[in-house]
């Protein structure tokens, strides 16, 4: 079978909020709704020809356990197109792309909408499981006499809530207390993580001062005020490396590495990517921005290399394309952590990591080919849309970079990594 190409015609994101702010009000599945919309709006399809929608969310609210559909429907598409939602923590949306290209390569679709969204302004408490079991018990109950059962037992320390908890079920550890671990056992200094973390501040405002981002994002108005949003409330353009110094270390303390300046902090948002065949693109006269070109997930061990997904991804990748790494003039990875970011880089540089890892020798990234508009430390980190962000991002800067490939990464939870090479169309 001939597989068809793969293009991406466009793709958007509403503003990241960090999360208690504007969207606080507002489920993970009104994001995704607007985010849809607004990709909808900018590109003028029949929602009718749409094959598939495929959503990525991580922390799911129960009453939309399949969000795409929810918001889908949510956002106009009609009731006869498919949806489903995929969870792969931070990797959630690339997994959403990643499965609509497959789809559309072995001609079982044409065109998809593929995204995620996120909220952690209202996640999912649960009571604990003892009083879980005796709710559920009490929906048998026939009299109010038997509901007296409920206090059998029963300590007021039962009540306290449970939390999702943002740690490694297999190791208990926490993803911050790993990227302090990580940046340890590289020798990444806490000055070079505050440096990095302002220098994603300082692109990312200027990327947007610039007009670059705004072509990412589409304005979204949020009730009761029905202001207008129109950028990332995360950015700090003002921030210097004196205020990042000052910040004390927020996981292993007192010597961690690790703060809140220099870590990507909990995050609201959406995004969405309109993928189709090459053929129908063009058939409906529209100009792509970019080719997908191919992709690979990664797998290691969560205790010691839970964030080191990029350094598995990118030589892997590359050597099943047979390219090089100058044949990349745009790179983008998922900046969950500066300490996390840096530790990729020195790994892929080093060589001794890379013969251990079972990969030829990959060398230095040129800085100022490697998120030159900023990232998820200064733009926000919404879970489960983080992916389609970086794919669009890539995507116009090697149309204003005038550059051929790019290549993106992510690390996720579990310690999985995504890379994928997509090229200007």
């Amino acid at each position: 079978m001939s597989l068809k190409k793969v293009v991406l015609v466009d793709g958007c994101r509403i503003p990241f909020l960090r999360s208690g702010t504007d969207y606080q009000d507002l489920m993970a599945y009104d994001l995704a709704r607007m985010a849809i919309s607004g990709l909808l709006k900018r590109n003028e399809i029949n929602p009718a020809d749409i094959d598939r929608v495929i959503m990525g969310n991580v922390i799911q609210e129960v009453k939309t356990s399949n969000i795409a559909r929810e918001a889908a429907l949510a956002a106009g598409i009609p009731n006869s197109v498919p949806a489903h939602t995929v969870t792969m923590a931070c990797i959630s949306s690339n997994m959403a792309i990643s499965t609509g290209v497959d789809l559309i390569r072995t001609g079982q679709a044409e065109i998809i909408v593929a995204g995620g969204t996120e909220t952690m302004s209202d996640v999912p408490i649960r009571f604990q499981r003892v009083m879980r079991k005796k709710f559920l018990e009490a929906t048998k109950y026939k009299s109010p006499l038997e509901f007296t059962k409920l206090l059998k037992g029963f300590k007021f320390s039962h009540l306290v809530p449970e939390a999702p908890s943002i740690t490694e079920f297999s190791t208990n550890e926490s993803m911050g207390q790993s990227a302090d671990k990580l940046a340890s056992a590289f020798g990444v200094s806490r000055e070079d993580q505050d440096r990095f973390a302002l220098r994603s501040h300082l692109n990312a405002h200027k990327a947007f001062e610039d007009g670059h981002l705004k072509k990412e994002l589409v304005s979204v108005s949020v009730p009761p005020k029905f202001n207008s949003i129109e950028r990332d409330n995360g950015v700090r353009g003002d921030s210097t490396y004196e205020k990042l110094a000052k910040l004390r270390p927020a996981f292993i303390k007192p010597h961690g590495t690790i703060t809140a300046g220099n870590a990507s902090f909990l995050t609201d948002g959406a995004s969405a990517t309109l993928i189709m065949s090459e053929g129908k693109a063009l058939a409906l006269g529209l100009k792509p921005l970019a080719e997908l070109i191919d992709y690979v997930y990664v797998s290691q061990d969560p205790g010691e290399e839970l964030l080191l997904g990029p350094s598995y991804a990118a030589p892997k990748l590359l050597k099943k394309l047979g390219m090089k790494k100058e044949d990349i003039s745009v790179w983008e990875f998922h900046e969950a952590f500066a300490g996390q970011i840096l530790a990729n880089l020195y790994a892929l540089n080093s060589k001794a990591f890379m013969e251990k890892a079972g990969f030829d020798e990959f060398g230095e990234i040129p800085m100022e080919q490697f998120n030159a508009w900023g990232g998820s430390l200064s733009m926000g980190h919404p879970f489960g849309a983080t992916g389609a962000r970086l794919v669009t991002t890539a995507a116009n800067r090697l149309i204003v970079e005038d550059g051929e490939f790019a290549f993106l990464a992510a690390c996720a939870a579990g310690g999985q990594g995504h890379g994928m090479v997509i090229k200007r169309y």
